[in-house]
């Protein structure tokens, strides 16, 4: 069974730093997607970054390009986003999600999330 699980959430001060860890099992195929969102209290859910198993293309909304780093380890199917420079404006529920046909489009399986907090 695919399960995503989330870690490395918390609160931190402007300025700091978190990475979250998203560790993936149960896959069966090469060529996945696995994603970043988030979702503010009050606000939609939004795409973060994204990351393709099979070229390592990447994918980060605007405003965090050159704050937030997507990386894997393919052998360990975990997904990591380092972010830097936190910005109160971070402060959501990060979900990592996986789209098993690699296409990024579909994401049908999520994890449960983890809480960012960034206090100003």
């Amino acid at each position: 069974e695919v399960q995503l699980v989330e870690s490395g959430g918390g609160l931190v001060q402007a300025g700091g730093s978190l990475r979250l860890s998203c560790a993936a099992s149960g896959f069966t195929f090469d060529d996945y997607v696995i994603g970043w969102f988030r979702q503010a209290p009050g606000k939609e859910r939004e795409g973060v970054s994204s990351i393709s198993s099979s070229n390592g293309i990447t994918y980060y909304r605007d405003s965090v390009k050159g704050r937030f780093t997507i990386s894997s380890d393919n052998a360990k199917k975990t997904v990591y986003l380092q972010m830097n420079s936190l910005k109160p404006e971070d402060t959501a529920v990060y979900y990592c999600a996986a789209d098993i046909t690699g296409a990024g489009i579909n994401y049908d399986y999520w994890g449960q999330g983890t809480q960012v907090t960034v206090s100003s």
